[in-house]
């Protein structure tokens, strides 16, 4: 898929305030710091599409960017960032949930990990809730320039034991991504592009 636009259309916190259109969103979500507006700047291919800080916790709104005019990239704030307080917390928890299990609209969300670390409890808890709620979603490795293919590898069959663990019958749908290298770029796309071409056919 080539991106031929990408356009910035509302910031909120309410799921009802969303765009209204019947356009399929791919939503990005991970732990705070994973890399999530580099990864979405590199998708794109624009510098300052999503605004990227070495700050944890930049993104604390649902952001929509519209893309070639016919879907929808959703920035959603990360979790798991320990120096927000309680009720800032429990404020995105909110509309966090409320828009995955309300907004009819959505497609597919994409949950980013730090290739570099073990399993985190609290990726592997969220994961579980998009399973237990049947929200399609993908996992998006990050930061893979950080170590070397062979720890890639090791990491990657580490998680997939992880979630047998869990109850998973088979490791979901997975990319390997550096936004600093561009890896990973173009499967993200075509699985984007693919979904979309399915979701256009049948209607």
């Amino acid at each position: 898929m080539k991106i031929n636009t990408a356009e910035f259309i509302i910031s909120n916190s309410d799921v009802s305030k969303c765009p209204k259109e019947l356009l399929p969103e791919y939503a990005f979500i991970g732990r705070s710091n994973v890399g999530k507006s580099s990864l979405i700047n590199m998708i794109t291919g624009r510098n300052s599409l999503a605004k990227t800080s070495g700050k944890p916790g930049k993104t604390q709104l649902i952001n929509h960017f519209k893309i070639n005019s016919n879907w929808f990239l959703v920035d959603l704030p990360g979790y798991g960032y320990a120096r927000v307080s309680k009720k800032t917390k429990a404020t995105f928890q909110k509309f966090i949930t409320n828009y995955f299990e309300k907004r009819e609209q959505l497609t597919c969300a994409f949950v980013l990990i730090d290739i570099r670390h073990e399993a985190q409890k609290i990726d592997l808890e969220f994961i579980n809730y998009l399973g237990e709620n049947e929200i399609p979603f993908c996992i998006i490795f990050t930061k893979a320039d950080k170590i070397s293919p062979r720890k890639i590898e090791e990491h990657v069959n580490a998680y997939s034991a992880k979630l047998l663990e869990n109850n998973w019958e088979a490791m979901p749908q997975h990319f390997v991504t550096s936004s600093t290298k561009n890896i990973g770029r173009d499967e993200v796309l075509d699985y984007i592009a693919a979904v979309n071409q399915s979701i256009f056919s049948d209607q």
